[in-house]
């Protein structure tokens, strides 16, 4: 029986600069995408799983992400306020660390959409099967860098048969971008830096010890981050319809 964490961080806590004007009056997990916000998609998709407890930080127009969520009944919901200070994604976990609990936790992006493959399964508890708290700090689920909608990157990770990561380097590509969504050990966080910080410094640590894995997606992937994102989203959901 694959044992899913039980608790997830969502970030919802950014700026949505790349979004604008969109973004100055909605913070951008509420924007919509084919009539439901990304938040609510991200949440469906945890609620899935079998995730019971969402922690969710918030900074720009929060106020407006809490009277959102209020209404949600499926799942316990915890707000982590990062309202006097944005901290970025590793600032923003480190903060909540203490709402999450000491067991590894599910944590994902709300400014993306993942659908998985029909004969992929559902990809949350593919990762909870594959985690393994002995060898892994992060497991990471990866995107194929030319199946990532909306990244217009030059890729983020290479994959080792064992499943470890390494970063691109001096190569001008690497073959997977990362999607967003993860499970992490709180034990990844010990001696993080305090304040703002990026989850990139601790997977660079975690690479040197041979601790970062990732996981590739089975299924569609948008980075909603961007006016083409958003576009690239609302044709896919547009083209179910037709």
């Amino acid at each position: 029986m694959i044992s899913i964490p039980a608790t997830a961080m969502v970030l919802a806590a950014g700026l949505g600069t790349r979004l604008r004007p969109l973004t100055e009056h909605i913070p951008k997990p509420l924007i919509k995408v084919a009539g439901q916000t990304l938040l609510d998609r991200c949440l469906d998709r945890l609620v899935e799983a079998g995730v019971q407890r969402a922690v969710v930080n918030i900074h720009w127009l929060g106020q407006q992400i809490r009277d959102h969520l209020a209404s949600r009944r499926d799942i316990e919901i915890v707000i982590s306020d990062e309202s006097d200070l944005l901290l970025e994604t590793g600032g923003g976990i480190a903060k909540a660390l203490p709402l999450l609990g000491d067991a590894p936790f599910i944590s994902v992006n709300a400014d993306l959409i993942w659908r998985d493959a029909v004969s992929g399964g559902n990809s949350l508890r593919q990762l909870a099967m594959a985690f393994d708290q002995n060898a892994m700090d992060a497991l990471l689920l990866l995107q194929p860098r030319e199946k990532a909608t909306g990244h217009n990157g030059a890729g983020d990770f290479n994959l080792a048969p064992s499943g470890q990561l390494s970063r691109r380097g001096e190569a001008s590509q690497a073959a997977f971008v990362y999607t967003g969504v993860q499970i992490l050990q709180p034990r990844l966080f010990t001696g993080s830096p305090a304040g703002a910080f990026s989850l990139n410094l601790l997977y660079d640590r975690a690479i040197a010890a041979g601790r970062l894995y990732g996981l590739p997606h089975q299924g569609d992937w948008v980075d909603v981050g961007s006016p083409a994102g958003l576009a690239a989203a609302e044709a896919m959901f547009n083209g179910e319809r037709d």
